[in-house]
């Protein structure tokens, strides 16, 4: 596996993780946050298990390549969240997510910059 395919595999879990932040937050919205009736909720169980399934693909991309290389591609994960709450929660992005979203590119490009292979 090279670089390019370990990477988009982090990525791929950081999108997954993001409907999985999502569909907590909707459960969430749609029960008393502590509430048990929240706990069994189909959104919160579909929340954790698309947590659950991101590590998936992160395991076997960090399997082929260098953690201190991919780690850094975790953080796509805010990114994902605030295009996702944005389409799907009607939640605004503001000139600061936006230098945000820049800073974590930026930053996710320089610690690739490290790698070795």
């Amino acid at each position: 596996m090279n670089f390019i395919s370990s990477v988009a595999l982090v990525i791929l879990g950081t999108l997954i993780g993001a409907f999985g932040a999502l569909s907590l937050k909707l459960a969430s919205a749609r029960n008393a946050t502590g509430n048990l009736k929240m706990f069994l909720s189909r959104e919160f169980i579909l929340g954790g298990l698309l947590y659950f399934l991101s590590t998936v693909p992160f395991l076997i991309a960090v399997k082929f390549g260098d953690v201190t290389i991919l780690y850094p591609f975790v953080a796509t994960s805010y990114i994902w969240v605030i295009i996702v709450s944005k389409f799907f929660l009607s939640e605004k992005i503001n000139i600061w997510k936006t230098f945000g979203i820049l800073f974590i590119i930026v930053g996710v490009i320089l610690t690739s910059f490290g790698r070795t292979s």
